[in-house]
Protein backbone atom coordinates (compact mmCIF):
# COMPACT_ATOMS: atom_id res chain seq x y z
CA UNK A 1 0.00 0.00 0.00
CA UNK A 2 1.29 3.06 -0.53
CA UNK A 3 1.58 5.72 1.49
CA UNK A 4 3.52 9.13 2.64
CA UNK A 5 4.14 11.62 5.47
CA UNK A 6 4.01 15.51 5.22
CA UNK A 7 6.21 18.37 6.70
CA UNK A 8 5.08 18.35 10.92
CA UNK A 9 3.23 20.96 11.68
CA UNK A 10 5.35 23.89 13.56
CA UNK A 11 4.10 25.86 16.73
CA UNK A 12 3.84 24.71 20.23
CA UNK A 13 -0.22 23.82 20.36
CA UNK A 14 0.07 21.27 17.50
CA UNK A 15 2.07 19.48 18.49
CA UNK A 16 0.75 16.58 20.98
CA UNK A 17 2.20 15.38 24.52
CA UNK A 18 2.05 11.89 23.70
CA UNK A 19 4.38 10.92 26.41
CA UNK A 20 1.43 12.22 29.13
CA UNK A 21 -1.46 10.68 27.16
CA UNK A 22 0.90 7.33 26.96
CA UNK A 23 1.35 7.35 30.66
CA UNK A 24 -2.41 8.01 31.18
CA UNK A 25 -3.25 5.13 29.03
CA UNK A 26 -0.91 2.78 30.91
CA UNK A 27 -1.83 3.92 34.12
CA UNK A 28 -5.43 3.06 32.67
CA UNK A 29 -4.31 -0.43 31.81
CA UNK A 30 -2.88 -1.13 35.13
CA UNK A 31 -6.05 -0.89 37.17
CA UNK A 32 -7.79 -3.61 35.07
CA UNK A 33 -10.39 -2.19 33.85
CA UNK A 34 -10.22 -2.58 30.39
CA UNK A 35 -10.18 -6.37 31.05
CA UNK A 36 -13.64 -6.83 32.20
CA UNK A 37 -15.31 -8.40 29.30
CA UNK A 38 -18.24 -5.93 29.98
CA UNK A 39 -16.06 -3.23 29.17
CA UNK A 40 -15.09 -4.37 25.91
CA UNK A 41 -18.81 -4.88 24.80
CA UNK A 42 -19.41 -1.63 25.98
CA UNK A 43 -16.49 -0.14 24.06
CA UNK A 44 -17.05 -2.13 20.74
CA UNK A 45 -21.08 -1.22 20.59
CA UNK A 46 -20.14 2.38 21.47
CA UNK A 47 -17.82 2.15 18.70
CA UNK A 48 -20.14 0.66 16.20
CA UNK A 49 -23.31 3.46 17.67
CA UNK A 50 -20.10 6.40 16.90
CA UNK A 51 -19.73 4.78 13.04
CA UNK A 52 -23.64 4.87 12.33
CA UNK A 53 -24.38 7.93 14.12
CA UNK A 54 -21.88 9.77 11.81
CA UNK A 55 -22.29 8.08 8.16
CA UNK A 56 -23.22 11.76 6.61
CA UNK A 57 -19.76 13.22 8.63
CA UNK A 58 -18.19 10.66 7.46
CA UNK A 59 -19.24 10.33 4.02
CA UNK A 60 -18.08 13.87 3.85
CA UNK A 61 -15.00 13.87 5.15
CA UNK A 62 -14.07 11.03 2.66
CA UNK A 63 -15.45 13.21 0.17
CA UNK A 64 -13.43 16.33 0.89
CA UNK A 65 -10.22 13.91 1.55
CA UNK A 66 -10.60 11.68 -1.40
CA UNK A 67 -13.64 12.77 -3.86
CA UNK A 68 -15.34 9.82 -2.30
CA UNK A 69 -18.88 8.67 -2.92
CA UNK A 70 -21.72 8.63 -0.22
CA UNK A 71 -22.65 4.97 -1.36
CA UNK A 72 -18.34 3.80 -1.69
CA UNK A 73 -18.33 6.08 1.71
CA UNK A 74 -20.58 3.88 3.93
CA UNK A 75 -20.26 0.70 2.11
CA UNK A 76 -16.19 0.75 2.33
CA UNK A 77 -15.48 2.51 5.84
CA UNK A 78 -18.78 2.36 7.52
CA UNK A 79 -20.51 -0.77 7.13
CA UNK A 80 -17.52 -3.27 7.37
CA UNK A 81 -16.39 -1.44 10.54
CA UNK A 82 -19.80 -1.24 12.05
CA UNK A 83 -20.39 -5.15 11.37
CA UNK A 84 -16.85 -6.02 12.66
CA UNK A 85 -17.39 -4.17 16.17
CA UNK A 86 -20.89 -5.60 16.25
CA UNK A 87 -19.96 -8.88 15.65
CA UNK A 88 -17.01 -8.47 18.53
CA UNK A 89 -19.21 -7.40 20.86
CA UNK A 90 -21.70 -10.41 20.55
CA UNK A 91 -18.52 -13.20 20.96
CA UNK A 92 -16.32 -11.77 23.07
CA UNK A 93 -17.09 -13.81 26.19
CA UNK A 94 -16.71 -16.80 24.20
CA UNK A 95 -13.46 -15.48 23.06
CA UNK A 96 -12.37 -14.95 25.98
CA UNK A 97 -12.93 -18.36 27.69
CA UNK A 98 -10.48 -20.43 28.85
CA UNK A 99 -10.26 -23.57 26.49
CA UNK A 100 -8.60 -26.59 28.23
CA UNK A 101 -6.45 -28.99 26.60
CA UNK A 102 -5.98 -32.62 27.32
CA UNK A 103 -2.37 -33.62 28.19
CA UNK A 104 -0.18 -36.45 27.60
CA UNK A 105 -0.58 -38.67 30.20
CA UNK A 106 3.83 -37.37 31.14
CA UNK A 107 1.64 -34.47 32.17
CA UNK A 108 -0.91 -35.92 34.59
CA UNK A 109 -2.56 -35.38 36.78
CA UNK A 110 -2.61 -32.00 35.37
CA UNK A 111 -4.56 -29.30 33.76
CA UNK A 112 -4.06 -26.79 31.08
CA UNK A 113 -5.11 -24.51 28.75
CA UNK A 114 -4.61 -20.79 26.86
CA UNK A 115 -4.80 -18.29 28.75
CA UNK A 116 -5.70 -14.88 26.24
CA UNK A 117 -4.32 -11.47 28.13
CA UNK A 118 -4.33 -7.59 26.53
CA UNK A 119 -0.92 -7.01 25.71
CA UNK A 120 -1.17 -3.67 27.56
CA UNK A 121 -1.22 -0.36 25.08
CA UNK A 122 -1.87 -1.07 21.39
CA UNK A 123 -0.96 1.68 18.59
CA UNK A 124 -2.30 1.82 15.53
CA UNK A 125 -0.99 3.95 12.86
CA UNK A 126 -3.93 4.07 10.27
CA UNK A 127 -3.75 4.65 6.27
CA UNK A 128 -5.37 7.57 4.17
CA UNK A 129 -7.19 5.42 1.62
CA UNK A 130 -10.04 4.15 3.51
CA UNK A 131 -9.21 6.51 7.35
CA UNK A 132 -11.89 5.00 9.20
CA UNK A 133 -12.07 1.01 7.84
CA UNK A 134 -8.25 0.77 8.22
CA UNK A 135 -7.57 3.01 11.68
CA UNK A 136 -11.25 2.05 13.75
CA UNK A 137 -11.19 -1.84 12.17
CA UNK A 138 -7.80 -2.99 13.85
CA UNK A 139 -9.06 -1.01 16.99
CA UNK A 140 -11.87 -3.44 17.61
CA UNK A 141 -9.35 -6.58 17.81
CA UNK A 142 -7.45 -4.46 20.17
CA UNK A 143 -10.54 -3.37 22.16
CA UNK A 144 -12.03 -7.11 21.70
CA UNK A 145 -8.45 -7.96 23.52
CA UNK A 146 -8.81 -5.90 26.43
CA UNK A 147 -5.85 -3.44 25.90
CA UNK A 148 -5.85 0.94 25.93
CA UNK A 149 -5.42 2.07 22.19
CA UNK A 150 -3.45 5.01 20.58
CA UNK A 151 -4.81 5.57 17.30
CA UNK A 152 -2.78 7.75 15.26
CA UNK A 153 -4.74 8.60 11.77
CA UNK A 154 -3.07 9.28 8.52
CA UNK A 155 -1.96 13.31 8.11
CA UNK A 156 -2.88 12.80 4.39
CA UNK A 157 -6.65 12.52 4.93
CA UNK A 158 -6.75 15.70 7.19
CA UNK A 159 -10.73 15.69 7.32
CA UNK A 160 -10.77 12.02 8.61
CA UNK A 161 -8.38 12.64 10.63
CA UNK A 162 -10.06 15.04 13.01
CA UNK A 163 -13.39 14.01 12.86
CA UNK A 164 -12.16 10.91 14.34
CA UNK A 165 -10.19 13.01 17.19
CA UNK A 166 -13.58 14.21 17.62
CA UNK A 167 -15.90 11.74 17.86
CA UNK A 168 -13.30 9.19 19.52
CA UNK A 169 -13.48 11.49 22.74
CA UNK A 170 -17.67 11.75 22.74
CA UNK A 171 -18.32 7.93 22.30
CA UNK A 172 -15.23 6.01 23.70
CA UNK A 173 -13.55 5.80 27.56
CA UNK A 174 -11.32 8.73 27.09
CA UNK A 175 -8.61 7.02 29.85
CA UNK A 176 -8.31 4.03 27.92
CA UNK A 177 -8.44 4.80 23.91
CA UNK A 178 -6.97 8.28 22.18
CA UNK A 179 -6.74 9.75 18.99
CA UNK A 180 -3.54 11.34 18.45
CA UNK A 181 -2.94 13.56 15.03
CA UNK A 182 0.10 14.40 13.16
CA UNK A 183 2.82 13.32 10.72
CA UNK A 184 5.15 10.11 10.55
CA UNK A 185 7.51 12.00 13.41
CA UNK A 186 4.03 11.57 15.69
CA UNK A 187 4.16 8.31 14.60
CA UNK A 188 7.84 7.90 15.35
CA UNK A 189 7.98 9.17 18.66
CA UNK A 190 4.78 7.08 19.80
CA UNK A 191 6.68 3.85 18.93
CA UNK A 192 10.00 5.31 21.22
CA UNK A 193 7.58 5.28 23.95
CA UNK A 194 8.29 1.35 23.83
CA UNK A 195 4.62 0.38 23.30
CA UNK A 196 3.05 -2.83 23.77
CA UNK A 197 1.98 -3.92 20.65
CA UNK A 198 2.21 -1.68 17.21
CA UNK A 199 -0.17 -2.25 14.22
CA UNK A 200 0.67 -0.62 10.55
CA UNK A 201 -0.93 -0.26 7.63
CA UNK A 202 0.85 1.34 4.28
CA UNK A 203 3.52 0.90 2.18
CA UNK A 204 6.17 -1.41 2.93
CA UNK A 205 9.09 1.44 2.68
CA UNK A 206 7.70 3.11 5.57
CA UNK A 207 6.99 -0.14 6.98
CA UNK A 208 9.89 -1.42 7.22
CA UNK A 209 11.09 1.83 9.19
CA UNK A 210 8.13 0.92 11.26
CA UNK A 211 10.05 -2.79 12.17
CA UNK A 212 12.92 -1.40 12.51
CA UNK A 213 12.16 1.08 15.30
CA UNK A 214 9.80 -0.78 17.04
CA UNK A 215 12.56 -3.30 16.83
CA UNK A 216 14.63 -0.87 19.51
CA UNK A 217 12.18 -2.01 22.09
CA UNK A 218 11.49 -5.14 21.23
CA UNK A 219 7.31 -4.47 20.07
CA UNK A 220 5.77 -7.22 18.36
CA UNK A 221 4.06 -5.54 15.41
CA UNK A 222 1.51 -6.09 12.96
CA UNK A 223 1.86 -4.87 9.20
CA UNK A 224 -0.77 -4.54 6.59
CA UNK A 225 1.58 -3.66 3.33
CA UNK A 226 -0.40 -4.25 0.18
CA UNK A 227 1.86 -4.81 -2.74
CA UNK A 228 0.76 -6.20 -6.56
CA UNK A 229 -2.17 -7.94 -6.65
CA UNK A 230 -2.68 -10.41 -9.77
CA UNK A 231 -5.76 -11.22 -11.35
CA UNK A 232 -5.04 -14.57 -13.35
CA UNK A 233 -8.51 -14.93 -15.75
CA UNK A 234 -8.47 -18.61 -16.82
CA UNK A 235 -9.63 -19.63 -20.48
CA UNK A 236 -12.81 -21.09 -19.09
CA UNK A 237 -13.97 -18.09 -17.08
CA UNK A 238 -17.07 -16.12 -16.92
CA UNK A 239 -15.96 -13.12 -19.00
CA UNK A 240 -18.56 -11.20 -18.64
CA UNK A 241 -18.59 -11.09 -14.58
CA UNK A 242 -14.98 -11.49 -14.67
CA UNK A 243 -14.73 -7.82 -16.33
CA UNK A 244 -17.66 -6.26 -14.42
CA UNK A 245 -15.82 -7.33 -11.09
CA UNK A 246 -12.87 -6.04 -11.67
CA UNK A 247 -13.41 -2.71 -13.72
CA UNK A 248 -15.65 -1.96 -9.82
CA UNK A 249 -13.01 -3.19 -7.89
CA UNK A 250 -9.81 -0.96 -9.74
CA UNK A 251 -12.80 2.11 -9.54
CA UNK A 252 -13.88 1.88 -6.24
CA UNK A 253 -12.03 4.48 -4.56
CA UNK A 254 -9.97 5.51 -7.41
CA UNK A 255 -7.90 2.60 -7.18
CA UNK A 256 -6.49 3.68 -4.04
CA UNK A 257 -7.26 0.18 -2.43
CA UNK A 258 -4.09 -2.20 -0.75
CA UNK A 259 -6.29 -5.34 -2.31
CA UNK A 260 -6.96 -3.44 -5.95
CA UNK A 261 -6.45 -5.95 -8.86
CA UNK A 262 -3.08 -4.53 -9.70
CA UNK A 263 -2.16 -6.35 -12.83
CA UNK A 264 -4.57 -9.18 -14.89
CA UNK A 265 -3.13 -12.11 -16.87
CA UNK A 266 -5.41 -12.98 -18.98
CA UNK A 267 -4.61 -16.21 -21.36
CA UNK A 268 -4.94 -15.46 -24.66
CA UNK A 269 -7.60 -16.92 -26.36
CA UNK A 270 -10.10 -14.65 -24.45
CA UNK A 271 -7.52 -11.07 -23.96
CA UNK A 272 -9.33 -8.98 -26.56
CA UNK A 273 -12.84 -10.06 -25.22
CA UNK A 274 -11.47 -9.50 -21.58
CA UNK A 275 -10.51 -5.91 -22.44
CA UNK A 276 -13.48 -5.03 -24.42
CA UNK A 277 -15.99 -6.34 -21.74
CA UNK A 278 -13.44 -4.30 -19.00
CA UNK A 279 -14.01 -1.12 -21.19
CA UNK A 280 -17.89 -1.60 -21.62
CA UNK A 281 -18.44 -1.49 -17.81
CA UNK A 282 -15.81 1.75 -17.38
CA UNK A 283 -18.12 2.92 -19.74
CA UNK A 284 -21.73 1.88 -17.59
CA UNK A 285 -20.05 2.71 -14.29
CA UNK A 286 -18.48 5.36 -14.73
CA UNK A 287 -21.80 7.18 -16.98
CA UNK A 288 -21.46 11.05 -16.67
CA UNK A 289 -18.22 10.97 -15.25
CA UNK A 290 -16.07 11.53 -18.36
CA UNK A 291 -12.63 13.69 -16.76
CA UNK A 292 -12.07 11.03 -14.40
CA UNK A 293 -11.30 9.86 -10.95
CA UNK A 294 -10.00 11.84 -7.79
CA UNK A 295 -6.14 11.35 -6.58
CA UNK A 296 -5.29 12.04 -3.24
CA UNK A 297 -2.81 14.26 -3.74
CA UNK A 298 -0.75 15.87 -6.31
CA UNK A 299 2.52 13.42 -5.38
CA UNK A 300 0.41 10.81 -6.47
CA UNK A 301 -1.21 11.88 -9.29
CA UNK A 302 2.55 12.81 -10.46
CA UNK A 303 3.55 9.25 -9.78
CA UNK A 304 0.88 7.78 -12.03
CA UNK A 305 0.83 10.32 -14.78
CA UNK A 306 4.92 9.15 -14.66
CA UNK A 307 4.23 5.87 -14.77
CA UNK A 308 1.80 6.03 -17.97
CA UNK A 309 3.53 8.34 -19.75
CA UNK A 310 6.38 5.63 -19.55
CA UNK A 311 4.10 3.10 -20.98
CA UNK A 312 5.35 0.63 -23.55
CA UNK A 313 1.99 -0.94 -23.97
CA UNK A 314 -1.00 0.06 -25.66
CA UNK A 315 -3.46 1.73 -24.07
CA UNK A 316 -6.59 0.38 -24.83
CA UNK A 317 -9.51 2.31 -22.55
CA UNK A 318 -8.88 5.72 -21.37
CA UNK A 319 -5.19 7.43 -20.80
CA UNK A 320 -6.33 10.86 -20.04
CA UNK A 321 -6.07 13.64 -16.94
CA UNK A 322 -6.80 16.96 -15.57
CA UNK A 323 -3.56 17.62 -13.43
CA UNK A 324 -5.44 21.06 -12.38
CA UNK A 325 -8.45 18.60 -10.69
CA UNK A 326 -5.96 15.76 -9.94
CA UNK A 327 -8.59 13.74 -12.07
CA UNK A 328 -7.24 10.58 -14.09
CA UNK A 329 -9.30 8.55 -16.40
CA UNK A 330 -10.27 4.80 -15.94
CA UNK A 331 -7.23 3.43 -17.91
CA UNK A 332 -6.56 -0.67 -19.40
CA UNK A 333 -2.83 -0.57 -20.84
CA UNK A 334 -2.08 -3.63 -22.34
CA UNK A 335 0.84 -5.72 -22.57
CA UNK A 336 2.97 -3.11 -20.63
CA UNK A 337 6.62 -4.33 -20.82
CA UNK A 338 7.31 -5.98 -17.12
CA UNK A 339 10.37 -4.17 -16.74
CA UNK A 340 8.32 -0.49 -16.26
CA UNK A 341 7.20 0.95 -13.81
CA UNK A 342 3.26 -0.01 -13.89
CA UNK A 343 4.63 -3.49 -13.39
CA UNK A 344 7.33 -2.97 -10.89
CA UNK A 345 5.69 -0.58 -8.39
CA UNK A 346 2.38 -0.77 -6.89
CA UNK A 347 -0.31 1.28 -8.43
CA UNK A 348 -2.28 2.70 -6.11
CA UNK A 349 -4.61 4.40 -8.77
CA UNK A 350 -7.31 4.08 -11.67
CA UNK A 351 -4.77 2.07 -14.21
CA UNK A 352 -4.68 -1.63 -14.80
CA UNK A 353 -2.03 -3.17 -16.88
CA UNK A 354 -3.44 -6.38 -19.29
CA UNK A 355 -0.76 -9.06 -19.91
CA UNK A 356 -1.40 -11.65 -22.41
CA UNK A 357 -0.21 -14.86 -21.08
CA UNK A 358 -0.30 -18.30 -23.03
CA UNK A 359 -1.89 -21.06 -20.66
CA UNK A 360 -2.36 -21.05 -16.71
CA UNK A 361 1.43 -22.71 -16.38
CA UNK A 362 3.18 -18.74 -17.64
CA UNK A 363 0.34 -17.09 -15.40
CA UNK A 364 1.85 -18.94 -12.37
CA UNK A 365 5.11 -18.93 -13.10
CA UNK A 366 4.94 -15.02 -13.67
CA UNK A 367 2.90 -14.36 -10.61
CA UNK A 368 5.38 -16.54 -8.42
CA UNK A 369 8.46 -14.66 -9.91
CA UNK A 370 7.49 -11.67 -7.98
CA UNK A 371 6.98 -10.65 -4.14
CA UNK A 372 4.41 -12.04 -2.31
CA UNK A 373 1.22 -10.15 -2.49
CA UNK A 374 -1.31 -9.31 -0.29
CA UNK A 375 -4.26 -10.98 -2.44
CA UNK A 376 -4.48 -13.04 -5.50
CA UNK A 377 -7.00 -13.63 -7.48
CA UNK A 378 -8.78 -16.15 -9.92
CA UNK A 379 -11.17 -16.47 -12.52
CA UNK A 380 -12.07 -19.66 -13.46
CA UNK A 381 -14.81 -22.58 -13.75
CA UNK A 382 -12.51 -25.51 -13.35
CA UNK A 383 -12.01 -26.80 -10.12
CA UNK A 384 -8.96 -28.09 -11.11
CA UNK A 385 -7.51 -24.75 -12.16
CA UNK A 386 -8.86 -23.17 -8.62
CA UNK A 387 -7.30 -26.25 -6.70
CA UNK A 388 -4.03 -25.32 -8.52
CA UNK A 389 -3.69 -22.28 -8.35
CA UNK A 390 -4.52 -22.18 -4.74
CA UNK A 391 -1.88 -24.43 -4.14
CA UNK A 392 0.79 -23.00 -6.24
CA UNK A 393 0.49 -19.34 -5.47
CA UNK A 394 1.54 -17.90 -1.83
CA UNK A 395 -0.49 -14.91 -1.10
CA UNK A 396 -1.60 -13.10 2.12
CA UNK A 397 -5.71 -14.19 0.81
CA UNK A 398 -7.11 -15.33 -2.16
CA UNK A 399 -10.45 -14.89 -3.41
CA UNK A 400 -11.88 -17.30 -6.49
CA UNK A 401 -14.38 -15.04 -9.38
CA UNK A 402 -14.39 -12.42 -7.00
CA UNK A 403 -12.20 -9.18 -5.85
CA UNK A 404 -11.67 -7.41 -2.46
CA UNK A 405 -14.49 -9.37 -0.63
CA UNK A 406 -12.42 -10.69 1.66
CA UNK A 407 -11.77 -7.59 3.72
CA UNK A 408 -15.63 -7.44 4.56
CA UNK A 409 -15.54 -10.72 6.18
CA UNK A 410 -15.57 -11.52 10.04
CA UNK A 411 -15.14 -15.36 9.54
CA UNK A 412 -11.57 -15.12 8.24
CA UNK A 413 -8.41 -13.87 8.92
CA UNK A 414 -7.27 -10.70 6.58
CA UNK A 415 -3.47 -10.37 6.39
CA UNK A 416 -0.39 -10.49 4.36
CA UNK A 417 2.88 -12.67 3.78
CA UNK A 418 6.49 -12.22 3.28
CA UNK A 419 6.70 -8.15 1.95
CA UNK A 420 2.97 -7.52 1.71
CA UNK A 421 2.39 -7.91 5.37
CA UNK A 422 3.00 -9.78 8.89
CA UNK A 423 0.11 -10.98 11.18
CA UNK A 424 -4.00 -10.87 10.20
CA UNK A 425 -7.05 -9.59 12.23
CA UNK A 426 -10.63 -9.23 11.28
CA UNK A 427 -13.20 -11.16 13.82
CA UNK A 428 -11.82 -14.03 16.30
CA UNK A 429 -8.44 -13.21 14.63
CA UNK A 430 -8.03 -9.46 14.96
CA UNK A 431 -8.52 -10.75 19.20
CA UNK A 432 -6.04 -13.49 18.59
CA UNK A 433 -3.60 -10.43 17.85
CA UNK A 434 -3.77 -8.37 20.12
CA UNK A 435 -4.03 -11.08 22.73
CA UNK A 436 -0.95 -12.56 24.54
CA UNK A 437 -1.88 -16.41 24.25
CA UNK A 438 -0.42 -17.51 27.72
CA UNK A 439 0.17 -20.68 28.07
CA UNK A 440 -1.27 -21.84 31.84
CA UNK A 441 -0.52 -25.28 33.16
CA UNK A 442 -1.95 -26.55 36.99
CA UNK A 443 -0.28 -29.70 38.56
CA UNK A 444 -1.29 -30.74 42.43
CA UNK A 445 0.85 -31.46 44.91
CA UNK A 446 -0.22 -34.47 45.96
CA UNK A 447 0.33 -37.31 45.50
CA UNK A 448 4.01 -36.19 44.40
CA UNK A 449 4.42 -37.92 41.46
CA UNK A 450 7.28 -36.07 40.05
CA UNK A 451 9.21 -37.83 42.12
CA UNK A 452 10.81 -40.16 39.45
CA UNK A 453 12.66 -36.93 38.14
CA UNK A 454 14.56 -36.26 41.54
CA UNK A 455 18.08 -36.79 41.77
CA UNK A 456 19.49 -39.72 42.63
CA UNK A 457 18.99 -41.16 39.12
CA UNK A 458 18.51 -44.74 39.76
CA UNK A 459 18.40 -47.41 36.71
CA UNK A 460 14.50 -47.89 38.18
CA UNK A 461 14.02 -44.34 37.82
CA UNK A 462 15.22 -44.00 34.38
CA UNK A 463 13.20 -46.83 32.87
CA UNK A 464 10.30 -45.66 34.71
CA UNK A 465 11.03 -42.35 33.24
CA UNK A 466 11.52 -43.27 29.50
CA UNK A 467 7.68 -45.34 29.68
CA UNK A 468 6.54 -42.30 30.90
CA UNK A 469 8.32 -39.48 28.54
Amino acid sequence: MTTESVAPETGAAARPNIPATVRRLRETFATGRTRSVDWRRRQLLALEKMLVENESAIAEALHQDLGRAPFEAWLADVASTAAEAKDAAKNIGKWTRRKHRLLEIAQLPGRGWVEYEPYGTVLIIGAWNFPFALTLGPAVGAIAAGNTVVLKPSEVAPASSALMADLVPRYLDNGAIAVIEGDGAVSQELIAQGLDRVCFTGGSEIGRKVYESAAAHLTPVTLELGGKSPVIVAADADIDVAAKRIAWTKLLNSGQTCIAPDYVLADTAIRDQLVDKIKAAVTTFEAGNTAGKRIVNQRHFDRLASALAATKGTVAVGGGSDASELLLQPTVVVDPDVGEPLMTDEIFGPILPVVTVQNLDEAIKFVNSRPKPLAAYLFTKAKAVRERVIKEVSSGGMVVNHLVVQFTTTKLPFGGVGVSGTGAYHGKWGFEEFSHKKTVLTKPTRPDLAAVIYPPYTEKAWKLARKLF
